[in-house]
C-alpha cells in the first residue's frame, strides 16, 4: 500500500543512527512555505530513514537505498499558484465576455471560494471549463454569438479561452513579482547531491510549466531535471495516475521507489493509485480538503 504523510504539525526526520540523526520542523503549512530552514534534509548513507508526525500514529520508512527519485508537483508546490490560475481564467473570460447567464451582463468570475473547490476536484484547466459549462450550461462570447452546440464549436470555444488564459498566466510569472515557494529549491539540490534522481509532474499546460519553471528554479535545475512531464504528456489528467506511473518508467525506476510532494487531493490519489509514497504540503487553497484526509483510504 502507498504510504501518504501530510505535513501539518510538527514532524522530525531521523536515521537509526544516533549519529546521523537529522531534525526537520513542519510548521502549519496552510499559509506558509513547504519547508523551513531545517526541513527535510537527504543523507547519502545506507541507514534507514523515518519520518514520525505528532498528529497522527502515521510513521512512514524507507532507506537511502529504496528511496530513489523525488518528484514534485508543480501548482501549489513549486509555487502557490491557484489564485494565479483564477486570475488568469476571470481575465480570460472578461476578455472574450462568456456569459453562461444570457441575461447578466457581468461576464463569468470564478470567487476564491468556488474556485478553491473546483481545483480540488477536477485536474486540468479544459477540464474544469468543460465540466463548469457542462454543469451550468454553455456561454454566449465574443467567439461564438450563440452558446455552442456542436462537439467541435464547443472544444474551439474552450481551446481559445484556454490559449489565452495561458499567456495571461505567462505574464504574469514575468512579472517578477512571484517567487518559489522557500525550501523548495533547497529540497531539490539536497535530493540531486544525494544522488537522487528529481522530477517534476504536472497536470498544467506544458507551455506555462516550462515557463513557470526557467523563471522559479532556474535554467540549471530545470535542464538538469531527470525527468518532466505535463499534462499535455499524458491522455488522462490527475486524479489517474498516469502521469506518475509515466514518470517512473521514463526514470527507469519502481513506482514504490519514489516519494511524490503534492498539496491536493488529487495529486494524493494519482500518487498513491501509482502506488508511490506521497508527502502533502498544503496551501490556503488546499488544506480544507487536505485536512478530511484518512492516508489509509487512499
Amino acid at each position: 500500500m502507498a504510504s501518504t504523510v501530510i505535513l501539518s504539525q510538527t514532524a522530525t526526520l531521523s536515521s537509526s543512527s544516533s549519529s546521523t540523526t537529522t531534525t526537520a520542523k513542519f510548521s502549519s503549512l496552510t499559509h506558509n512555505p513547504i519547508f523551513h530552514t531545517n526541513a527535510l534534509r537527504f543523507k547519502s548513507n545506507k541507514k534507514p530513514l523515518s519520518l514520525s508526525l505528532t498528529r497522527k500514529a502515521l510513521r512512514v520508512s524507507a532507506s537511502s537505498q529504496s528511496l530513489q527519485a523525488l518528484i514534485f508537483d508543480c501548482d501549489g508546490v513549486i509555487i502557490e499558484s491557484e489564485h494565479l490560475h483564477r486570475q488568469a481564467y476571470n481575465d480570460a473570460f472578461s476578455h472574450f465576455n462568456v456569459r453562461c447567464d444570457p441575461s447578466s451582463q457581468q461576464s463569468l468570475n470564478w470567487d476564491p471560494e468556488f474556485y478553491d473547490v473546483l481545483q480540488n476536484q477536477i485536474g486540468g484547466g479544459k477540464p474544469k471549463m468543460r465540466w463548469y459549462f457542462k454543469e451550468h450550461g454553455w456561454p454566449s462570447s465574443t467567439i461564438f454569438d450563440n452558446p455552442p452546440v456542436t462537439d467541435d464549436d464547443q472544444a474551439k470555444l474552450i481551446d481559445l479561452i484556454q490559449d489565452w488564459k495561458t499567456e495571461r498566466y505567462q505574464q504574469i510569472i514575468k512579472s517578477g513579482t512571484v517567487e518559489p515557494r522557500p525550501g523548495v529549491l533547497r529540497l531539490m539540490d539536497e535530493a540531486k547531491a544525494a544522488g537522487k534522481k528529481v522530477a517534476v509532474c504536472s497536470a498544467a499546460t506544458k507551455s506555462s510549466v516550462i515557463l513557470c519553471l526557467e523563471n522559479l528554479i532556474g535554467m540549471e535545475r530545470f535542464e538538469g531535471l531527470d525527468c518532466f512531464l505535463a499534462g499535455d504528456d499524458v491522455k488522462q489528467k490527475k486524479p489517474d495516475p498516469s502521469i506518475y506511473v509515466t514518470a517512473a518508467k521514463r526514470l527507469g525506476i519502481s513506482e514504490k521507489d519514489c516519494l511524490v510532494v503534492e498539496d491536493s487531493v488529487i495529486g494524493l490519489q494519482a500518487a498513491t493509485r501509482a502506488g508511490m509514497a506521497c508527502v502533502i504540503t498544503y496551501t490556503s487553497s488546499t488544506a480544507e480538503q487536505v485536512r478530511i484526509i484518512d492516508p489509509c483510504s487512499t
